[in-house]
């Protein structure tokens, strides 16, 4: 299973079914894993497919920003399990065009490719290159499909009010330290839709380098989604901002949508202008 990935807003594709049961037994057995699981549900897995468009700002520290505008599709083969995104740049005019597809795989490495049409060249991502910046932003490729669930030990460490929100803090600790940049995380997860309110990362030194927030929830089609939230790197005092302008779920989207060969030619029905 994968968890935490653009995910944190891109996918923003986020549903409450099966939650009660799930916020039941998680608040009961006191699992750190339990709860992490039932986060990636209601986080990755709502309804069947979503078409969204989305707003990306990048800040810097003195307050310059760039804007971009992108599409993506989302498209799940089975319920926690395989997914398929697509992604389309429309502005600003120099990545127009820039498309990206992820088939991710639970249990073994996403299949990621990127296009860059200034140069005409599709990109195989490798796995070595997850964690580099996506777009210039402050989301990495890893963010945008996801973690491996099974990956990290999760460790409940209690109950929190954050805010307006009542929330179960969760660390996750890589099993393998030696594969990631960082030590471990600190989510806080709403107890009522089990949505990710913030995530706190931290270098192997133990310093806090990276911070999700969520910065606004809807209901979307009777659907709890997230449709702002944020990404700031610490150290640079970089930050990127994503806002879900529209979405709509269960559009029909279908397999075929998402092969290579689209990327250098937009499926234009499903992509908005």
């Amino acid at each position: 299973m994968k968890y935490l990935g653009f995910g944190l807003v891109f996918a923003s594709l986020l549903s409450v079914s099966g939650m009660e049961l799930g916020s039941a037994y998680a608040a009961n057995s006191g699992e750190g894993s339990t709860v992490m699981k039932e986060m990636l549900l209601a986080y990755y897995y709502p309804q069947k497919d979503a078409q969204s468009d989305v707003f990306m700002r990048i800040v810097n520290r003195q307050g310059q920003s760039r804007e971009r505008r992108l599409a993506m599709l989302r498209l799940d083969k089975t319920d926690g399990g395989e997914q398929f995104y697509y992604i389309y740049f429309h502005e600003p005019a120099d990545v127009q065009g820039m498309s990206f597809l992820v088939l991710k795989h639970p249990g073994r490495d996403d299949d990621r490719w990127l296009y860059i049409p200034s140069i005409d060249l599709v990109k195989r991502i490798a796995t070595s290159d997850k964690r580099t910046s996506f777009a210039g932003s402050d989301f990495t490729y890893e963010d945008v499909s996801g973690r491996d669930l099974d990956e990290d030990e999760h460790e409940l460490l209690g109950e929190e009010a954050l805010g307006e929100y009542s929330t179960f803090l969760v660390k996750s600790t890589p099993k393998r330290s030696g594969d990631v940049e960082f030590s471990y995380r600190k989510l806080w997860i709403d107890k009522t839709t089990h949505l990710p309110v913030k995530v706190e990362h931290y270098d192997l030194k133990g310093t806090l380098y990276k911070v999700y927030e969520t910065r606004q929830v809807q209901s979307i089609e009777g659907t709890p989604t997230i449709t702002k939230a944020a990404m700031k790197d610490i150290g640079s005092g970089h930050e990127t901002e994503i806002t879900i302008k529209a979405i709509t779920y269960d559009v029909g989207l279908t397999p075929d949508l998402f092969q290579e060969r689209l990327l250098r030619r937009a499926p234009s029905q499903w992509i908005r202008r």
